[in-house]
């Protein structure tokens, strides 16, 4: 792609199906140098992550060929068979189908990876329902609220 110039800045964030706490902090790290294998492999850069128990974070550097939906798909069936296979065999994990995905400028990548960094406090004070809820009202996402967290 000689001469393709982009920034593409995104966040993408999913849940646990039905939200259980399956993702213990023993495991964490696993799942998220798991994760960031995939988004490498994908030809994007990781540039925050944290995988909280019941939903996980990312923030990608997007390669332009690689289309979000392809990006999510592939992070989430990935570590789900890997999941499954390698990290905690005989529990029948997923994730919940769908993903939200919200799109930055360079200037507030600093700020949105603290963010996501920081999601162990922060959820301290704020569930993910709620958390989610604003995200989509930040950035005017129509939504409506029995299908948000549906599996």
């Amino acid at each position: 792609m000689a001469n393709t110039y982009t920034q593409l800045y995104i966040q993408i964030v999913f849940a646990v199906h039905r939200r259980k706490n399956a993702i213990q902090e023993e495991h964490r790290n696993a799942v998220e140098k798991y994760i960031t294998g995939i988004v490498t492999n994908n030809q994007s850069k990781l540039l925050a992550i944290y995988c909280n128990p019941d939903h996980v974070h990312i923030l990608i550097g997007l390669h332009p060929a690689i289309s979000i939906s392809h990006m999510a798909r592939d992070v989430k069936a990935s570590s789900s068979k890997w999941i499954n296979e390698e990290l905690l065999p005989g529990t029948g994990f997923r994730w919940q189908r769908g993903f939200g995905a919200f799109s930055y400028s360079k200037s507030q990548i600093n700020r949105v990876a603290r963010y996501i960094e920081n999601q162990a406090d922060h959820h301290r004070k704020t569930t993910f329902h709620d958390e989610y809820i604003k995200l989509l009202k930040r950035f005017d996402v129509n939504y409506e609220d029995q299908y948000l967290f549906k599996s």
